[in-house]
């Protein structure tokens, strides 16, 4: 079954590569691209489909060598045989994994919300270093990030902040973001060296498309304002702020972030937009929550997913028991390892 799989992926890739070598191809352009595209998503895997099966090969000539009348030969053969059969292994576990249905929002921007939870100042200061390690993270892969609305404190702190961030895979890297942060460190305020323990909860969303959730116009109720910062310092002096209320959940999104207010009003229905099309998928996911209960991909933004120890330098993630001891480097956007990781884990608990 498993090796018919990869016979039926490579005949396909076959059959789209033939298609778009055709002169006549791009006469229509919808299928052209939607091949183009199909192609492109299967190439990663039939490299290794084929590197599979030209190992598969190799190892099958060995053994035919080693059941032959040259015995210094099936002596030699004998000993490239188990290495080929251990790549035979790991080409296989890693098909396996590729082979695991991906999350259709995987390829989609986010929406980022960061807000400070328990601990007062001290949460706030914690929210605005997480703002600043995705932000850090998300530059190192050329990644663009927007600031849409930040609600800051008067010494640096955040008290929320709602960020767009756009590129390649984003989703698919930041997903497991979702959840509660905890913080043990000793703030800067504090005289008696004493650790503090505070929280900000982190939302990641797949950015809504348009053709996925549609607004009627009339359940939006739309206010403008003007534009402020921390210390209640005036952006500018006209009312560019946009704060959009949908009557039906009376759900509200606010965005300052641009001098227009046209470009305020757009970003603002990006995010009222992808947090409906959540809250939908959330309710729907709830009906079968059972069914993806486990390590990792809930999406469960009640539990605290990782703390953040800075007396000992050290970052934990409680879903997959992994710590690092590069809080540091973590908090600069170094955070590959760790996502790396939590990527695995999930793919690993799909095919269990």
């Amino acid at each position: 079954m498993f090796r018919d799989n990869l016979t039926e992926i490579k005949s396909r890739y076959e059959e789209l590569t033939g298609f778009l070598s055709q002169p006549d191809a791009m006469a229509d352009q919808q299928r052209w691209k939607a091949a183009l595209k199909e192609q492109a998503d299967l190439a990663e895997l039939v490299e290794k489909i084929d590197l599979y099966f030209k190992t598969e090969s190799e190892l099958s000539d060995l053994r035919e060598i080693m059941q032959g009348p040259d015995r210094e030969l099936a002596g030699l053969a004998a000993e490239e045989e188990e290495g080929l059969r251990t790549s035979l292994d790991s080409l296989e576990e890693q098909l396996r994994l590729m082979l695991i249905p991906k999350d259709p929002n995987d390829g989609k921007d986010i929406i980022m919300e960061i807000r400070a939870g328990t601990g007062g100042e001290e949460a706030a200061l914690f929210a605005m270093s997480l703002l600043k390690m995705y932000t850090h993270y998300a530059e190192g892969r050329r990644w663009k990030v927007e600031i849409a609305d930040i609600n800051e404190t008067d010494i640096g702190g955040c008290k929320e902040a709602t960020l767009i961030i756009s590129g390649k895979d984003v989703y698919s890297r930041l997903k497991f973001e979702s959840g509660v942060h905890r913080v043990q460190r000793i703030p800067e305020t504090e005289s008696g060296g004493r650790i503090h323990t505070s929280a900000a909860t982190v939302a990641v969303m797949p950015e809504a498309e348009d053709i996925e959730l549609e607004i009627d116009p009339n359940d939006v109720e739309i206010d403008t304002y003007r534009a402020s910062g921390a210390g209640g310092q005036h952006i500018n002096k006209t009312d560019s702020a946009v704060r959009m209320t949908h009557k039906p959940t009376g759900m509200v999104v606010t965005c300052q972030d641009e001098r227009s207010q046209i470009k305020n009003r757009e970003k603002a229905m990006r995010i009222l937009k992808t947090r409906l099309y959540d809250m939908m998928q959330t309710e729907a996911e709830a009906k079968r929550a059972q069914e993806r209960k486990g390590l990792v991909g809930s999406g469960d933004r009640s539990g605290r997913i990782r703390t953040y120890n800075f007396p000992q330098g050290r970052v934990s993630d409680h879903r997959i028991n992994m710590t690092l001891y590069k809080l540091d480097q973590f908090m600069e956007g170094d955070m590959d390892e760790m996502i790396e990781a939590l990527q695995l884990a999930d793919q690993q608990s799909r095919m269990n």
